[in-house]
């Protein structure tokens, strides 16, 4: 059963982004198609209070990343975003750097909620930097993927190259950032960009499996898991072993569910459950 919330109310979506409920998927699309969904900083104002809401709304289990029409995003939107900054005040700038940070990376890699990026089109520029911050990212064979900068004779910014360090073998990051080519999501997929790539008449339905398949987990194990994986990244070895632990130990302290006690019962004691084939049976 799906719940479309498009008009502007109590909420705060409702023009350069819209929101729709879906048996505890929220389906959060950019919504500039005639721009190709280009962010610009009334977008990206609507968009942290779009994830700022989601967060605290029980409708969201899993909060799946698009774009309206034919294209996921054509990154920033080099009028409203970069020409209509340059001569207001510095602090009004700063705070618009600001805000399509703290979105697109600094909120997003770390979301207390599971984040897919499902990339329906067109996704250049600094829009890989959303896509590649949520969790998943599963795209259409036909979506057509760029890191077009160097042909505008700038670089990749608002950390594109950063994320691409962290998804994308070296000397293929390189080259696209070099090159300024284009390439679809197959081969998206075979980079390490996306998490598949699927016909675009089967992308929404694939990516609403996925997204049920992470609603049938355990939330606090599944957000402490998504976590600990992108902090170890950064970490030696040691420091990797003792963070684990004690996340480990905070998960049992802190989930509702109390998911260890019960999965290990039904495993060593009830004999009802077999790890590998499925989760636990969750009340």
């Amino acid at each position: 059963m799906s719940e479309t919330t498009g008009s502007a109310g109590a909420e705060p979506w409702g023009k350069n982004v819209l929101v729709e409920f879906e048996d505890g998927i929220a389906w959060v699309a950019l919504n500039r198609p005639e721009k190709r969904n280009a962010m610009s900083p009334e977008l990206n104002d609507e968009m942290l209070a779009t994830m700022d809401a989601l967060e605290i709304d029980p409708r969201c289990g899993v909060m799946v990343l698009t774009g309206s029409g034919d294209s996921f995003s054509a990154g920033m939107d080099l009028r409203a975003y970069f020409r209509a900054t340059d001569d207001i005040p510095q602090v009004e700038r700063m705070r618009a750097y600001r805000v399509a940070s703290t979105w697109q990376w600094r909120r997003l890699l770390y979301y207390f909620k599971p984040t897919i990026a499902m990339v329906n089109g067109w996704c250049f520029g600094g829009a890989f930097t959303p896509m590649i911050a949520c969790d998943l990212a599963i795209a259409a064979e036909e979506a057509i993927f760029g890191v077009s900068e160097i042909n505008w004779g700038i670089i990749p910014g608002g950390n594109v190259s950063k994320v691409l360090s962290l998804v994308m073998n070296h000397r293929k990051a390189l080259y696209y950032i070099m090159s300024g080519e284009t390439f679809d999501g197959k081969q998206a997929e075979k980079l390490g960009l996306v998490t598949e790539a699927v016909p675009k008449a089967e992308l929404r339905e694939r990516t609403r499996k996925v997204a049920k398949t992470l609603l049938d987990k355990n939330p606090t194990a599944l957000r402490t898991a998504k976590i600990a994986f992108k902090y170890v990244g950064e970490m030696n070895w040691d420091e990797s072993a003792e963070y684990l632990a004690a996340k480990n130990d905070q998960l049992r302290l802190v989930d509702p569910e109390r998911g260890r006690a019960k999965g290990m019962s039904q495993f060593l004691d009830e004999k009802s459950y077999r790890p590998g084939l499925g989760h636990y049976k969750r009340d």
